[in-house]
């Protein structure tokens, strides 16, 4: 099914933004783009797709519920796909209602404004229409040793954060099985890629390597994400809300477990290659071992088959050559990254839960 109108919530964001360049390059689609510009937001994200005919941005909070309806009467989407969140877990340590105010009262907001606007259609733009949730792996708690998230998974969130998140899935949920709004939810893993704002571990890393900083590695490193680059994600994004089965959740996945430990150290071997130190010794003796996040998950994994096995989707990636082009690209986008730390924030360590 081929959506002409997609209206994208949080499409100034670092998974938003490569969504809306995937849109606008390689597809016919119009796309409304809707982002607060917190501190995540970018519009240099957005590279040559803002300037796009088939694009347009308007500056908006989803809280805001005359705005969104304003936006929904004049663009008329045939499918939203709603990525606006507040998404770092040590913030939402640090500051919580951030997080209960965009991704739980945000989501009900666009919830009840996409139903009113879908009930209004006529009964063939009702049956196309879609609302794609997205969100996260984390809303499934943690893993041990062993076995993998999947769509059959009880939720078990641990954070603020993944606390936030899991209300929004079940608010989606709710919407869907007690109003009937046509939806999709997906849950991905750790993204990773260009434009990632650098409080995140693998920006993070780069720019402190770059920099002759010491990297950070909570506890002993051995935490476990599944990675996922974030242009695979955005492909997956779209196969599910064109091709999704309504009320179905897909699980998106990178076949990529890694320990923080070895996510650092793979950094550091791209670097020893592509910016060697002028002492000639590993970016890896500037690691640093510090004290853990609270609360710290121990292990994510996602298992991806109902993705491949009904919309025939794989990671095109693999963690080795995502991570290399994603060195690369904070190597040759200086000006990007420099604006973003010469703003609120400047690598400072978040999270420490100080009362």
């Amino acid at each position: 099914m081929a959506i002409g109108r997609i209206l994208v919530t949080g499409g100034a964001g670092f998974i938003g933004s490569a969504l809306v360049r995937q849109l606008i390059a390689q597809t016919g689609a119009q796309v409304c783009n809707v982002d607060k510009l917190t501190y995540a937001g970018n519009l240099a994200s957005l590279a040559e797709a803002r300037h796009s005919p088939r694009h347009q941005f308007h500056q908006a909070d989803i809280c805001d519920r005359p705005a969104m309806e304003t936006i929904f009467r004049t663009f008329r989407p045939e499918a939203v796909m709603h990525l606006a969140a507040e998404s770092h877990v040590d913030r939402s340590i640090d500051g919580p209602a951030d997080f209960i105010q965009t991704n739980v009262v945000g989501t009900f907001t666009l919830l009840d404004v996409a139903t009113a606007y879908w009930r209004g259609l006529d009964a063939a733009e009702q049956r196309s229409f879609r609302f794609h949730h997205v969100s996260t792996d984390e809303v499934f708690g943690s893993l041990g040793a062993d076995g993998s998230f999947d769509e059959t998974t009880a939720y078990d969130p641990r954070s603020p954060y993944s606390a936030t998140k899991a209300a929004s899935d079940h608010l989606v949920r709710a919407w869907h099985h007690t109003h009937g709004l046509p939806v999709v939810l997906t849950n991905c893993s750790n993204n990773y890629g260009p434009y990632h704002f650098p409080e995140k571990l693998i920006p993070l890393t780069i720019l402190k390597a770059i920099a002759g900083e010491a990297l950070p590695v909570y506890g002993d490193g051995s935490n476990v994400r599944d990675w996922l680059h974030v242009d695979d994600h955005a492909r997956a994004l779209r196969l599910v809300v064109e091709q999704g089965r309504i009320g179905e959740t897909y699980c998106v996945g990178g076949n990529a477990e890694r320990t923080n430990l070895q996510v650092v150290e793979a950094i550091c071997d791209v670097l020893d290659r592509l910016l060697p130190r002028s002492d000639g010794a590993s970016y890896c003796e500037q690691i640093r071992f510090v004290t853990d996040r609270p609360g710290h998950d121990f292990r994510y994994a996602i298992d991806a088959s109902k993705l491949a096995r009904e919309l025939g989707w794989q990671p095109q990636e693999s963690f080795a050559s995502g991570i290399a082009n994603t060195v690369a690209w904070y190597l040759a986008n200086e000006g990007w990254w420099r604006s973003v730390k010469d703003g609120s924030y400047q690598g400072e360590r978040l999270g420490l839960a100080h009362a």
